[in-house]
């Protein structure tokens, strides 16, 4: 998989989950992926909620794994 289609296929990753994120006031964005690592930003609602941490294992990083399964791990980068 090129760089671009593994841009393209964590980008569809992003744009499943995203509904439920803005559904509680939040959003996601891409930051970057390098060394099969990909850094989001949770933004709104995102960012002061308890279980953001659970979220983004459960919900981003296994949805992002779903698309891209060579991603090894997804960072918050607050």
């Amino acid at each position: 998989m090129t760089t671009e289609e593994l841009r393209l296929n964590v980008e569809k990753a992003l744009e499943e989950i995203r509904p439920f994120l803005q559904s509680d006031g939040g959003d996601i964005t891409l930051l970057s992926i390098e060394d099969n690592e990909v850094k989001v930003q949770l933004e709104g609602a995102c960012t002061s909620c308890s279980v953001n941490q659970m979220t983004l294992k459960s919900g981003v990083e296994m949805t992002i794994k779903k698309y891209a399964p060579q991603i090894e791990r997804v960072i918050n980068v607050a």
